[in-house]
């Protein structure tokens, strides 16, 4: 090299790019033509995983669908165009699962393409691209949807779209994520080889993702009316579990009862507030004795349940860990700003901020020791753990459904 030289900062990247470019230019005349395809493919994957992804989209999966032509994702937004432009000899092809995992990886690629160059989203063109990925990832589901033996598709699709809209609902945009992230619950439902008991934990954060977004849109009440309809499908898969004549694994036991505890927390989330809200046009008297004698009386000398909150905490969760992450998910609020310095409840009801006062208290006893099932002492017993002692490397969920 010349004196003076300096390494470019992209010289690695180009020279990745240029060494797979010959590498299929090379090969792709010597080797069978569906064993090429399964190697690109499988390279992308790999780059994938190391965060390469201009080097997947561009040299793997978009390689590969060069041969379909160069229609960008946003011209394609129904069914026929996507099977004229991607299948013209059909569904039946020994190539058609290669093109259903191209099509999805570079999806993805384009999306972290996207975060690479805007990680807040700042742009309304990089929401607006987002939104296009994910209706396309949904239109790739729709399709594949209806072919069992392409499940796997289907359960990756969900994976992706979860994944782009957990990350646009940080940024506030839970609105525009939310139809996609039905969708991906439905179609979770809808494939029977994914309804067994090894794909429920899955199901059930989609079910929980959809009611956080209601949630996140002030939709309260199709949120509880969501985690019960999802409480019902748990129900009903755990009746088909029931009359199987192979016993429960302790692994399928521990799986219904987190789905059971992620959708009660969902359900408890409002309940808790709606069930002391007073009735629009009747008149009451204010009834705030309970949370009044806890204060006279001082906590710490009375026993658990001592208010209406830990009596509903007792009577929907079973164990002081499940009751904690339940006050948390009640206490959390994406459309607060964490440290305002304002009442706690937005419409100022005196009911309302007696509930955030109570969900503190029985936080605040849980974490001393306290909690769990009725009549329990102050702080709890000598043997019961104390919840401020967990170890951070698990989460509260795993503790929730020992």
């Amino acid at each position: 090299r010349a004196p003076g030289y300096k390494k470019a900062q992209n010289e690695a990247c180009s020279r990745g790019s240029n060494i797979l470019f010959d590498l299929w230019n090379k090969f792709e005349p010597r080797l069978p033509k569906n064993y090429y395809y399964a190697k690109m493919l499988e390279m992308g994957d790999f780059l994938v995983q190391v965060k390469k992804y201009h080097l997947a989209l561009w040299q793997c999966y978009g390689r590969y669908l060069q041969r379909f032509g160069s229609r960008a994702i946003e011209e394609i937004t129904d069914v026929n165009t996507f099977k004229e432009v991607y299948f013209p000899d059909g569904l039946e092809t020994d190539t058609a699962s290669f093109t259903f995992q191209a099509l999805q990886g570079r999806s993805i690629c384009s999306y972290q393409v996207v975060v690479d160059s805007d990680p807040k989203l700042q742009n309304t063109e990089s929401v607006d691209k987002c939104g296009q990925i994910l209706a396309f990832l949904r239109l790739i589901i729709q399709v594949v949807l209806p072919r069992e033996p392409l499940c796997w598709l289907v359960y990756n699709g969900t994976v992706h779209i979860y994944s782009i809209s957990r990350h646009l609902m940080s940024l506030g945009h839970s609105a525009k994520v939310l139809e996609y992230l039905l969708w991906a619950s439905i179609s979770m439902e809808s494939s029977i080889p994914l309804l067994g008991t090894s794909y429920l934990p899955w199901r059930t954060t989609l079910y929980s993702a959809v009611c956080q977004c209601y949630y996140d849109c002030k939709a309260s009440y199709h949120a509880e009316a969501f985690a019960r309809r999802g409480l019902v499908k748990i129900s009903e898969l755990s009746q088909l579990e029931s009359m199987s004549s192979a016993p429960q694994s302790a692994a399928t036991e521990a799986a219904f009862r987190q789905a059971t505890v992620k959708m009660a927390t969902m359900i408890f989330k409002r309940v808790v507030f709606e069930s002391r809200r007073k009735p629009k046009g009747l008149l009451r008297p204010k009834q705030r004795s309970n949370l009044k004698d806890v204060q006279n009386k001082g906590i710490e000398h009375l026993s658990w349940p001592r208010t209406a909150t830990e009596r509903l905490l007792v009577d929907m969760f079973e164990g002081s860990s499940a009751q904690f992450l339940a006050i948390l998910e009640a206490l959390a609020d994406s459309n607060r700003r964490i440290l305002q310095a304002a009442p706690s409840a937005a419409d100022n009801e005196v009911e309302i901020q007696d509930v955030y006062a109570e969900l503190f208290f029985a936080g605040q006893e849980i974490i001393a020791g306290g909690g769990g099932s009725r009549n329990q002492s102050p702080h709890g017993s000598a043997e019961h753990q104390v919840l401020g002692g967990l170890v951070q490397e698990r989460p509260l969920i795993s503790f929730a459904t020992l």
